[in-house]
């Protein structure tokens, strides 16, 4: 199994810390070098797996006032991951919603907050369920205990043909690019997990 990308992991996965390969970029980076030109630098004199190279060059072009993949100007760094369930919108919304399914994506709760709601749970996440509509989407500012800033959560569902559903996390307001990918990893697993249990 891969490691999941995050600043914590950095320094086992490619030798060096953040703070240290923003020294080195700093260093060797010339200004017109592009995203990609960065990636390869990464891959090609320190021997950076591509995804890793991928998360830093993204990194580092933020902290150069660029717009790196999958930062907007209004919401900062955001990640969406989809699958499409063989099973009903119902279905979907019950295997979300129950204790089992809410200790997957949410953290431990003995049921789903309603409209309004303020949340914290048993690892230490918080926020506000803003949205609830039924069958259909979940809106929440979420926040785990160690993270300085509140994100955004949105879930939809989306009834696909044949009965089938599809379940969206989007989740905006994050960090930085290690984030990015931190969220994108854990949405697809709990997707995974998700699809277990069908």
């Amino acid at each position: 199994m891969t490691t999941p990308i995050s600043k914590q992991a950095l320094p086992d996965e490619t030798g060096h810390t953040w703070e240290e390969w923003l020294m080195i970029l700093q260093r060797t980076v010339d200004q017109a070098w592009s995203y990609e030109d960065i990636v390869n630098y990464l891959r090609d004199e320190h021997d950076v797996e591509p995804r890793w190279g991928e998360t830093i060059a993204a990194a580092f072009e933020q902290k150069r006032g660029r717009k790196p993949t999958g930062m907007t100007a209004s919401t900062g760094f955001q990640i969406g991951v989809r699958r499409t369930l063989p099973v009903s919108p119902e279905r979907a919304w019950e295997l979300l919603t129950a204790p089992e399914g809410l200790r997957l994506w949410l953290g431990g709760l003995p049921s789903l907050p309603q409209q309004g709601d303020v949340y914290l749970t048993d690892d230490g996440t918080s926020g506000q369920l803003r949205v609830l509509k039924p069958l259909s989407q979940l809106r929440m500012t979420w926040q785990p205990r160690d993270w300085e800033h509140v994100s955004t959560l949105q879930i939809r569902l989306l009834p696909a043909s044949s009965g089938k559903t599809t379940i969206s996390f989007h989740q905006e307001k994050l960090e930085d690019a290690f984030r990015r990918e931190e969220m994108k990893h854990r949405w697809e697993q709990v997707i995974a997990k998700l699809e277990e249990r069908i």
